[in-house]
């Protein structure tokens, strides 16, 4: 068994005033040649959008791109003729393939928008573009692992071009759970939203992160009440 952690404060931070982004891996004017990635998984930015504030149009091509919003509503429109909203309980992907233009925008003037922007490499290249956002049961979460992204269209939650599985939990403290992993020399990166959370032996706290591979289970005790994401992604 291989793991790293990365603590919340080691992270890359950027404040444009408009944007507040903390960085897990190396992004824009933060690098840090030991935190490039996890695997296949390439970008974890941790998103504050003032109102009325957001990214205007800028292109993507060949990374499987998730949002995960957490407080607000968050505007999107895309070169595909997508013009959607998204809310906390709504989860978004995009595959950029052969490329695509997007823009994000808090909807809202009177409050921030916080979210999470995930980017994958995919598992092949220049493939025809792609939008979907469903939206989950919360109550799906309580005390358990709800999958929210998979590799296949037919399985629970969105698609990717990736043999990745994300699940989220909302977890009361003192529950404990254990997580075995799906693929075959995969590994989870995992991100404590919020609270206190010990991961085998490893105590976690908000918004660290912490990756585990070259195993094939792991147990997730909950401190605190808490709330975490895990990725499993390929290694390779």
């Amino acid at each position: 068994m291989k793991t790293v952690v990365h603590k919340s404060d080691t992270r890359g931070n950027a404040n444009h005033g408009w944007l507040h982004s903390r960085h897990t891996f190396s992004f824009a004017g933060y690098y840090d040649p030991q935190r490039m990635n996890f695997g296949v998984l390439r970008v974890l930015n941790d998103d504050i959008v003032a109102g009325g504030m957001g990214f205007g149009a800028h292109p993507h091509d060949n990374m499987e791109i998730i949002s995960i919003p957490l407080e607000g509503d968050l505007e999107h429109q895309d070169s595909m003729g997508n013009k959607t909203v998204i809310r906390n309980g709504d989860i978004q992907v995009m595959s950029a393939g052969t490329g695509i233009t997007h823009s994000e925008y808090n909807k809202n003037a009177d409050k921030e928008v916080k979210f999470l922007q995930i980017w994958m490499f995919p598992n092949k290249g220049n493939v025809e573009p792609r939008y979907d956002q469903i939206t989950l049961n919360l109550e799906d979460r309580h005390n358990k692992l709800q999958q929210i992204l998979s590799p296949t269209p037919e399985d629970e939650g969105v698609w990717v071009h990736q043999n990745a599985w994300f699940h989220l939990g909302k977890l009361d403290e003192g529950f404990s759970t254990e997580y075995q992993i799906k693929g075959s020399g995969n590994g989870v990166y995992a991100f404590i939203l919020n609270g206190d959370i010990s991961i085998n032996d490893q105590k976690l706290n908000s918004r660290d992160g912490f990756g585990i591979w070259e195993t094939d289970k792991f147990t997730i005790s909950a401190n605190s009440n808490a709330e975490i994401l895990l990725m499993e992604v390929p290694m390779a």
